[in-house]
């Protein structure tokens, strides 16, 4: 009894000890210059989404759905098309001047990916709350609706994606907003159900949202990472919280552009060399089941800009080509591409990039044959 009453002294000296000296344990409070640094990051990330969405992507969207029917596609894999290709030309020169149209027609998108991406490094860096959900079901969710309004294709959102996997975000969240940028935009949406039957309009729904459903299922969660006990000094007076985060974004922005753009070059040159090596007539031979499955694998590698998934395939659908096969296209070009894929390979595993582009390819020809059939 008496030894039960001194441990009960003991502790209560311990507690005591403890509440009357922070500095023996944790800070109880967050420290001012960590909120100011937290604030002064979101609010970069902030202004370089609202300079990106009102100065250049909505305006864009917004042209191309009020084209309606008159709507075009200058290029093979892209909208616009700074370097003319004709069929008469080398293959090293057409595929050289697609690879670069690409390029021309996706640098806005890096021009808010890469920055963006560094702002939400920078960010979560500073934030010590969890960067997911408990359940695999609110990490899809959460990301598909974050990732809808973005606003970006596949590719540009593959340094956003990068940036949020090393910073520990959840891994399913993250694969959830890439597909949905491209695949659930309000915009490019209405673009596909103005254009096409609702019968098809409705499949490029379905095809995103089967593959979010089955999310969990192809990819694994990532464990979450732990930070280190070593925390900065955030109350010494020698901090400088603006510079702190100037000199983080830079850092960020430096090591994200290294690791995206070798793999965005790679990207654009196999993408333009598909391209270019397909013939255009292939299109038009009558339909067969391997050429369903052609298209579809075809349509999930191909790197398209934003969009360019309802463009191409209304030129095509124009055109006269099989309906299986334009349902196929446009059901599949643009939820992933060879890019994104080849970034989530690195950080996620080759089994999961190939996981995610085997379902695409299979939804999709799972829609060209009931096109087929129908």
């Amino acid at each position: 009894m008496e030894a039960h009453c001194g441990d009960q002294r003991v502790r209560s000296q311990f507690m005591s000890a403890t509440q009357a000296s922070p500095a023996a344990g944790l800070p109880t409070s967050t420290p001012s210059n960590r909120i100011f640094e937290i604030a002064l990051a979101l609010a970069l990330a902030a202004v370089i989404a609202g300079i990106f969405w009102g100065e250049q992507r909505y305006p864009a969207l917004l042209k191309k759905l009020h084209a309606g029917q008159s709507l075009k596609v200058s290029a093979a894999i892209s909208f616009d098309a700074l370097l003319p290709v004709n069929p008469t030309m080398p293959l090293a020169t057409r595929v050289g001047r697609t690879s670069i149209n690409w390029l021309w027609t996706n640098r806005f998108g890096m021009y808010f990916a890469l920055p963006f991406g560094a702002a939400m490094m920078t960010f979560l860096a500073r934030t010590r709350r969890p960067k997911r959900f408990e359940h695999a079901a609110a990490n899809v969710l959460c990301g598909a609706v974050a990732g809808a309004p973005m606003g970006v294709c596949t590719n540009c959102a593959t340094p956003i994606g990068q940036s949020l996997l090393v910073s520990g975000a959840s891994t399913r969240m993250t694969v959830a907003a890439m597909v949905s940028s491209p695949s659930f935009n309000p915009v490019v949406v209405a673009m596909a159900f103005l254009l096409f039957p609702w019968q098809m309009a409705a499949a490029r729904l379905l095809v995103p949202g089967l593959l979010l459903l089955a999310l969990p299922l192809l990819i694994k969660e990532s464990k979450p990472v732990l930070q280190s006990i070593d925390m900065p000094d955030w109350t010494s007076p020698s901090r400088q919280p603006v510079r702190e985060v100037v000199v983080s974004f830079l850092k960020n922005l430096f090591r994200l552009t290294l690791l995206t753009l070798p793999w965005m070059l790679l990207a654009a040159l196999l993408g333009a060399l598909a391209a270019e090596l397909i013939p255009s007539y292939g299109t038009h031979t009558p339909v067969s089941a391997l050429g369903i499955v052609a298209v579809a694998i075809l349509g999930t590698l191909l790197p398209v800009p934003m969009a360019f998934d309802v463009g191409l395939a209304w030129v095509l659908y124009k055109a006269g080509v099989p309906t299986p096969y334009v349902a196929t296209l446009l059901c599949t070009l643009g939820v992933v591409s060879i890019y994104s894929l080849t970034a989530l390979g690195q950080r996620l595993g080759l089994t999961a990039a190939a996981r995610l582009a085997g379902t695409v390819a299979l939804l999709g020809s799972i829609v060209g044959f009931v096109f087929l059939w129908k």
